[in-house]
């Protein structure tokens, strides 16, 4: 592979990184993320 090759296949896995993360906002699974972060910080870690 050409370091042009390369780099190309790099970015195209950052496009498809934020067409993921895009979606994901979209359908709302970043409320999911953000409540199981807290309960695990709040039970487990005993932060709070």
């Amino acid at each position: 592979m050409t370091r042009r090759q390369k780099n190309a296949a790099a970015w195209a896995l950052v496009a498809l990184a934020a067409v993921c993360l895009i979606l994901g906002v979209i359908r709302g699974e970043n409320t999911v993320v953000w409540r199981k972060a807290v309960n695990l910080c709040m039970e487990c870690i005993g932060l709070g």
